[in-house]
């Protein structure tokens, strides 16, 4: 049974596809996507689908099981899951993935589900809103997503090189397009990142909510969301039909009490030299629990506040005598 499978961080990459395909075959399926992609297919309750997009990499560096984010956000509700797992930096875009999806909307694999949820981050993030298209009605979680990578129009990103070859203009190409069948899209980006914010702002549509989480790199936000379960949750919600900007908004309170994330944003106050902002962090995290850390943060703060005062009160006992 699939019930807490896991993959040991001993297997090579061909020896853990191996296994995975087993896992794969004994519950749903197991496909072979052309050489750089695969589909892992877990047949479980009609009510929801989770569908994510994910490196082989990216799983076997960040999964504690060493198994797709679907085997941990799906196994204890029931649902079913369909990981697309790429073993390169490819964008998806392969003629074997398109073939995959056609035959999908050919088999009318996504009218068997009340629910379906696309989710993705950075390049898997640009996948689950591209072939988003193919269940009209979906809820799209697409974190940092790329829009497209055509020259042309993102001459703006240079992070990329190498995918200058690839071609945005074809099937599945552009992004935002492919959004307009979904019930609602949520992109959610750091703005301090400036290409991720950028292309952001080309993700428009009355069905497309963008949410801004200052935290800095598409896979440090990834991080956040699987550390606090909230992949699951929205899953949850949107199951239950209770997913809207504001719910997602509330449920982001959580990172509150994520330390890597209160971590992450005292380096930022810090980095900024902003004493008072890190006063005001430090003092809300530690009415929450003592955490030596903000204690000492905070002191040097509030050490570095008192010498701003002083001198300022000392620069205006100077200024009447400078003015005689």
């Amino acid at each position: 049974m699939v019930a807490g499978a896991a993959l040991s961080d001993d297997l090579t990459d061909t020896q853990w596809l191996c296994e995975l395909e087993e896992i794969g075959e004994e519950e749903g399926y197991f496909s072979p996507l052309g050489d750089e992609h695969a589909a892992v297919f877990v047949d479980r309750a009609q009510d929801v689908l989770f569908v994510s997009f994910e490196t082989l990499l990216g799983v076997r560096s960040i999964s504690e099981r060493g198994m797709p984010l679907g085997f941990d956000v799906c196994e204890q509700r029931g649902w079913s899951h369909l990981s697309i797992l790429a073993t390169k930096d490819s964008w998806y875009r392969s003629r074997f993935v398109y073939g995959y999806f056609d035959r999908l909307v050919d088999e009318g694999f996504f009218e068997d589900f009340d629910k379906v949820v696309f989710y993705g981050a950075g390049m898997c993030g640009y996948a689950a809103a591209a072939f988003s298209v193919v269940a009209p009605g979906a809820t799209v979680i697409a974190i940092a997503p790329q829009a497209t990578l055509t020259r042309g129009l993102t001459e703006w990103d240079n992070r990329f090189p190498t995918t200058r070859r690839l071609d945005f203009t074809s099937r599945y190409g552009y992004a935002p397009d492919m959004l307009e069948a979904a019930e609602a899209a949520y992109v959610i980006y750091d703005p301090d990142e400036a290409e991720d914010a950028m292309h952001a702002t080309l993700f428009k549509g009355a069905n497309i909510h963008a949410y801004r989480y200052r935290r800095g790199r598409s896979g440090a936000i990834d991080a956040d969301f699987r550390a606090m379960g909230l992949i699951s949750q929205i899953t949850k919600a949107v199951s239950q039909n209770k997913m809207s900007p504001a719910y997602l908004a509330r449920l982001m309170r959580g990172r509150r009490r994520h330390m890597p994330y209160l971590r992450a944003v005292l380096a930022r106050t810090m980095s900024d030299d902003r004493p008072y902002l890190t006063a005001m962090l430090c003092r809300a995290v530690l009415a929450q629990r003592p955490i030596p850390r903000f204690q000492n943060y905070l002191q040097a703060a509030e050490a570095r506040l008192q010498e701003d005062h002083a001198a300022r009160k000392a620069q205006k006992k100077r200024a009447p005598e400078s003015a005689r």
